[in-house]
């Protein structure tokens, strides 16, 4: 699995889009909002640049009970937290409370890609809740009318139309002042005093994120989901007609000792051609009688990015029926699309012919409205965002992208440092800083970590090290024997006439490697069949029987139709482990002994075979990873994979998957594979397992509660199935590896990646969690990316020292891959199930491969 095949595997989370002409419930009528007016203009529907994010259960408890009781619409909407603020999981584990500090392992000095937020001594931020009377409903309305007395609040101060925030206490606790509409009517507006907000509180770190994101605007950068980008600076690529942004990740939080920005390079890769231009070149290939069918299955699904606002966009559907000429209603008047894109953006659309894209704008509307429909899209006005399949298979793009986008450690530090100096260098983004008594520290942080010592690998007889900073094996094995692989004495190998010559090769080069690593290979049944689908599946019915322990398949291209036949046959309706080679690797006769042995290996772990291990000191463990996929074939069904260790070594898993449908928990049909683990465990070992740790994958930005206030429950449930009686110490853990955290250590003068075995865990951990940061693979270009483990439920009382060395060793232990991976072994196991299943079965494999990793 590659890393781009990875995250092709995530569901991407996007920031909010705002309505553009079309979204309206009935005709697809509202415009996007204008420009806000001046300060001292009362006119318009009041409307807040930035939406704040929910408080946590602490920060409601701070707000007044008057703000309390204002709905929810003048709060200024319903945003998710994607920081998991508030999710206080560290206080219920007694054995952590006071330290959750590791020891093992040689110090190493780092820098991380955190700037600490510095204030003024005793800064407090004030907290004040506004009335208006008679109530004004439009919130720039309420910001223009109080904002009127700039003598009384001061330059600085922040108002969601409910809430306001100075840094400064007013003279009385209510104050109350007076303002005139431009119509002439009288308006009184109450300012109540409820808060005295200290710098660390879930409302002050909302504040202070908002406030950056007011500087990043200063700075002229443009926010796209949840990023900044800068569209004044692009790197263009003409060769392959792509433009990229470059950006940053920007998010400010508390961490162990202080408030931090953590900040990270990002970039947005556009296509040069316009969505009109692709559908322009799509009816040239494929004719005017296919065109809607192909145009349809190419460009739902795709997000685009229109220019003139700088939001991204999901395509639903198209609308054949409509053009730039069709009209909406814009407040009391119909408009064509083309005349109010002349006038809102004095844009000029050029064909009056084009058909218009629908996407459904998740935004809700205001508070007890309906939400808002469909907004309808101009194709000659919308970018193609990110890059096709295509692209990513031609190596040339990916290494001309990879050239600007993937920054070795030195650069991104050298980014990082001149993004902050700009801030600190620009007068007007230096004056908002001022007006509110804050600061950014000026150099990266530096911190502490450990390298823990590399582990000795354990195959048959033999042991072996590895040199530490490859994180790799793959020559020190070489030759020796696996710990056990099953005799293979029936099995299939077949290709079509075409590609006869790289399968006999094959045949031959693993006859060589077999031996050495110990796999009794008897001689295949050759089966030919022709270059298509209906062949090759007529080919596996006739020829695959009970008896059947592996079947190997030549495939002449990498077209996916062909895999997946092989894959549901052999996966569901005949359980069988297989192996699909595409011809093309086999080509170069320099490379196939190393082929060949990656193949050998791979044919004897789908049989059960046993290939190395590491040291594990505990007793009675049983390990659980857990992953899951969003199928968007299959009716956007949600597939969970679980896979549990059986047995001591952790060389044995059992695997079990569950397709679910859209909405569902996805430990609800899980709880049912940890019950079947938890027997085959206790018929593999004659006894169940004293501990469980479960590693839990696939959790997006915001999903913390969902598994510490749900799924906890769920495991626990299970394991309580097992007998009243049963009660072993159980573990949790959320890994997570789309983190913006990055580490640099400073190793012969100058900047490199940490070495593979670096945990950090103080500085730039969260207080309220019990977590922890470890590097554990070596890149050979660009910077590494630490992986995020939060300890969620713990009543094993394991030392932080022993969950972080055991969580090292279980990244040794994926044997689709001679060296460690990012994240322990059944969770790459569980998302490869996962991406099987939802890639190409779509169906739940067979019991009857439950106990082999079939899906390597």
């Amino acid at each position: 699995m590659t890393g781009r095949a990875r995250a092709r595997s995530r569901g991407r989370a996007r920031g909010q889009e705002t309505a553009v002409p079309g979204a309206s419930h009935a005709r697809g009528e509202p415009e996007p909002p204008p420009p806000p007016p001046a300060e001292g203009e009362l006119v318009g529907r009041g409307r807040q640049k930035s939406t704040p994010v929910p408080f946590s259960a602490e920060a409601v408890l701070q707000i007044s009970a008057g703000f309390q009781q204002v709905k929810l619409g003048e709060r200024g909407g319903r945003r998710r937290d994607f920081n998991d603020v508030g999710i206080n999981t560290r206080r219920a584990m007694e054995h952590v409370k006071d330290s959750k500090l590791g020891t093992s392992g040689s110090p190493i000095r780092l820098t991380a890609n955190f700037f600490r937020i510095l204030s003024r001594p005793e800064w407090v931020l004030y907290q004040y809740h506004v009335d208006f009377n008679p109530p004004m409903e439009a919130r720039r309305l309420r910001s223009a009318l109080l904002y009127h007395h700039e003598d009384v609040l001061g330059p600085a101060r922040s108002f969601d139309g409910a809430l306001l925030f100075l840094p400064k206490r007013l003279p009385q606790k209510e104050t109350v002042l007076h303002s005139e509409t431009r119509n002439g009517e009288k308006v009184q507006i109450t300012v109540t005093m409820t808060n005295e907000l200290p710098p660390t509180s879930p409302v002050c770190i909302q504040f202070y994120n908002i406030l950056f994101r007011r500087i990043l605007g200063i700075l002229d950068m443009q926010q796209i989901g949840r990023n900044y980008y800068n569209p004044k600076d692009p790197l263009d690529i003409p060769k392959h007609s792509l433009t990229i942004w470059p950006g940053f990740t920007t998010t400010i939080l508390r961490y162990e000792t202080s408030i931090m920005l953590c900040t990270d390079v990002s970039h947005k890769v556009l296509r040069s051609e316009t969505v009109l231009d692709f559908m322009a070149n799509l009816r040239q290939k494929c004719g005017s009688e296919r065109f809607p069918e192909i145009c349809a299955k190419e460009l739902i699904g795709l997000i685009v990015l229109t220019k003139y606002n700088n939001k991204t966009y999901k395509i639903d559907d198209i609308a054949w029926d409509h053009t730039p000429n069709n009209t909406f209603t814009r407040g009391d008047k119909d408009i064509s699309f083309k005349n109010y894109y002349k006038t809102q953006y004095n844009l000029d659309i050029v064909d009056g012919n084009q058909v218009l894209l629908v996407s459904h704008v998740k935004k809700l509307g205001p508070a007890g409205a309906a939400p808002p429909g469909p907004a309808m899209l101009i194709p000659e006005l919308c970018y193609l965002t990110g890059l096709t399949d295509k692209m990513r298979t031609d190596f040339n793009i990916m290494r001309d992208l990879s050239a600007h986008t993937r920054l070795d450690p030195m650069a991104r530090e050298g980014r990082l440092n001149r993004f902050v100096s700009t801030i600190q260098r620009n007068p007007d983004a230096q004056a908002e800083m001022d007006k509110w008594g804050l600061s950014f520290d000026k150099q990266l942080i530096n911190l502490k970590g450990r390298v823990l010592p590399p582990e000795r690998l354990f195959q048959g007889s033999r042991s072996y090290d590895y040199r530490p900073t490859d994180a790799d094996w793959s020559r020190e094995m070489r030759g020796l024997p696996l710990i056990s692989s099953p005799p293979l004495e029936n099995w299939l190998l077949l290709s079509t006439r075409r590609t006869s010559t790289e399968a006999q090769s094959l045949l031959q080069t693993l006859g060589k490697v077999s031996g050495p690593l110990n796999i009794r290979m008897q001689r295949p049944v050759m089966i030919e069949y022709e270059d298509h689908q209906e062949s090759l599946l007529r080919a596996l019915q006739n020829n695959v029987g009970p008896q059947t322990q592996m079947v190997v398949v030549v495939l002449p291209s990498n077209r996916k139709d062909k895999y997946d036949s092989v894959k549901k046959f052999l996966c569901v309706d005949c359980p069988t482990p297989s192996q699909c080679v595409v011809s093309r690797t086999l080509s170069k006769p320099s490379a196939l002994m190393t082929v060949a042995t990656k193949i050998a290996l791979q044919m004897a772990c789908k049989m059960g075979g046993e290939l190395w291990s590491v040291e594990i000191p505990l007793k009675q463990l049983m390990i659980v990873g857990i992953d899951c996929y969003h199928d968007t074939i299959a009716g956007k069904r949600s597939i969970g994979a679980l896979v549990a260790s059986l047995n001591q070594g952790m060389t044995r898993w059992f695997s079990k998957c569950v397709l679910q449908h859209r909405g569902q928990e996805i430990m609800d049909g899980l709880k049912m594979a940890l019950c079947a683990a938890l027997k085959d465990y206790l018929k593999f070992n004659n006894s169940l397992p004293s501990r469980i740790i479960v590693y839990r994958d696939g959790v997006g930005d915001g999903q913390l509660h969902s598994v510490v206030n749900y799924e906890v429950a769920q495991i626990i449930e299970s394991i309580k199935s097992m007998g009243h009686d049963y009660m072993p110490k159980l573990s949790v853990v959320v890994v997570k590896k789309r983190i913006n955290s990055r580490f640099f250590a400073q190793m012969s003068g100058k900047v490199s990646n940490p070495p593979p075995g670096t945990v950090v865990d103080s500085e730039v951990t969260r207080p309220e969690w019990y977590d922890f940061y470890i590097v554990s693979q070596a890149v050979r270009c660009g910077s590494v990316s630490p992986t995020h483990y939060n300890v969620v439920y713990d009543t094993s009382g394991l030392k932080p020292d022993h969950m972080q060395r055991l969580t090292y060793k279980l990244c040794h232990m994926y044997y689709n891959w001679q060296g460690i991976v990012r994240v322990p072994a059944p969770c790459q196991y569980a998302h490869k199930l996962a991406f099987l299943v939802g890639q190409s079965i779509h169906r739940e494999p067979h019991v009857k491969l439950d106990d082999l990793l079939f899906y390597l």
